[in-house]
Formats: structure tokens, sequence, C-alpha cells
């Protein structure tokens, strides 16, 4: 019972990694709550966690919902412990496409864009709306979702790619503003991980992704999970500002 009675807030819980580390939180003893778009599928994720679980529907993109939703769990609990910044989305396309030396396709820019309102602006948005909360109670942890992608680079991926350097980034700097409260701030690198998305895809892609990870397999919603446990917890006391990979080894290639 590592998270005996914290409350811990978890974006985009509805499902994937998010869904995972909500049961494993709520395992532990948290009181969790969970954001998402999917309004159905977080509604009963919240419900198989048990009766302190909620859900509130919530686009993190939205400097106005995400504020909302922070100071309405701030009234509801009186506290927050811990938030786990998991949203994201992906509109993978290269920059440029060409054939024959004809531009035929590029990244579309409201696909740029929106990819850094979600992945990147949603996670300021909310560890902003927390921060204040945070301090006022004398401290708290801050995780962040980034990816191996974002320190190796991958193709395809100029919009994703941005946003998980992106929160690479803020982490540090985040990590060295809220020390001096007692607030730790770390992010986790997940490497290919069998969430429905990637379920989705050909098996060849998927046998593709696992030869590739020195592992032999792909990760699992729940090794990430796993990760975010532990750096939620008080084990994890004296470590800050640190990106940790859990990717069974992997380096992305060309």
């Amino acid at each position: 019972m590592r998270l005996q009675n914290k409350v811990a807030l978890i974006t985009g819980g509805a499902a994937g990694i998010g869904k995972a580390t909500a049961e494993r939180f709520a395992e532990e003893g948290a009181r969790v709550v969970i954001c998402d778009v999917a309004e159905q599928a977080g509604q009963e994720t919240a419900k198989s966690l048990g009766t302190d679980a909620r859900f509130y529907k919530v686009n993190v993109a939205n400097r106005q919902e995400a504020q909302a939703w922070v100071d309405d769990v701030w009234n509801q609990y009186g506290r927050i412990d811990v938030l786990v910044n998991n949203a994201g989305i992906l509109r993978d396309s290269q920059l440029v496409k060409v054939k024959e030396g004809v531009l035929v396709g590029q990244m579309a820019e409201a696909d740029f864009d929106l990819v850094v309102a979600v992945n990147l602006k949603g996670v300021f948005n909310c560890a902003q709306a927390v921060a204040p909360y945070m301090i006022r109670q004398g401290g708290g942890v801050i995780l962040n979702a980034t990816s191996i992608v974002g320190l190796d680079g991958n193709f395809g991926q100029t919009n994703y790619v941005a946003t998980k350097a992106g929160v690479i980034g803020m982490t540090k700097v985040w990590a060295r503003e809220l020390g001096r409260y007692n607030i730790r701030v770390n992010a986790v690198a997940p490497g290919f991980t069998a969430t429905d998305i990637i379920k989705s895809m050909p098996e060849k892609i998927i046998e593709g992704m696992k030869a590739r990870t020195p592992l032999g397999r792909m990760g699992q919603p729940r090794d990430i999970a796993n990760a975010y446990l532990f750096l939620a917890s008080d084990e994890a006391s004296f470590i800050t500002g640190e990106v940790l990979r859990v990717d069974g080894g992997i380096v992305v290639g060309t």
C-alpha cells in the first residue's frame, strides 16, 4: 500500500497506459481521479476501480477545462499528491514526401498543432494548475509521459517527437523550480508498448517491433504503470529531474 490514501490524478486514464496506471495506483491504496475525452470508457474504468475512484471528462489542451478539473478535485479531496500527465495523441506523417522529385505529401499544419496542444501544452496546463496546490500542502509528485522517440527521434513523427522532447525539457525545468517546495518531477519514456493503438497494427509491424527490442517482447501497460508507481512512491524520494526509460533495451533506429 505504497500510495495509501494519497490522491492521484491521471490524465488519459480511460485506456492503455493511463488505465493500467490507475489500476496499479488503486491497488496500492491511492484515491484515483482520472480524466479523458473518452467519456464512456472513462466512466467504465473509474467504476472498475471502486467507489473511491472518479472520472472527469476533460480536454487537457483546454486550459479552462484542466484548471476546473484540478480545482474541483482539490475542493472535493482537500489535497493532490500525485499528477500523472499521461494523455497523448498521434498524428503521424513525414515532414515532406517526395516521389520522383515531386512533392506528393507533407505533415498537415493542423496535425502538428493538435499534437502539440495535447501532448505538450496539455502537460503544461495540468502541471501549472496542480503546482500551487502541491506547494500549499507542502509537497507532491508530478510525472510526465515522454517516449523513447523523444530521446532518439523516429521516422514520420516530427510532431510527436517534438512534444515528447519538449516534455523532457519541461520536466527538468520544473524539477529545479519546484524542488524547494518538496515537489518531485520526473518523466517516464516507454518503448513499444502493447496498447490498443499498437495492437491494431499489422502483425508484421508488431513482429518488427519485438525483433528490435533486446528483451524480445513488447512492453505491457502494466510495465509502464509499475514505473509510475515507483516514482510516485516514497521509495523514489530522492529522485527528481530524471527520465526513466522502460523500453526493453531498444534504441530506435532510422
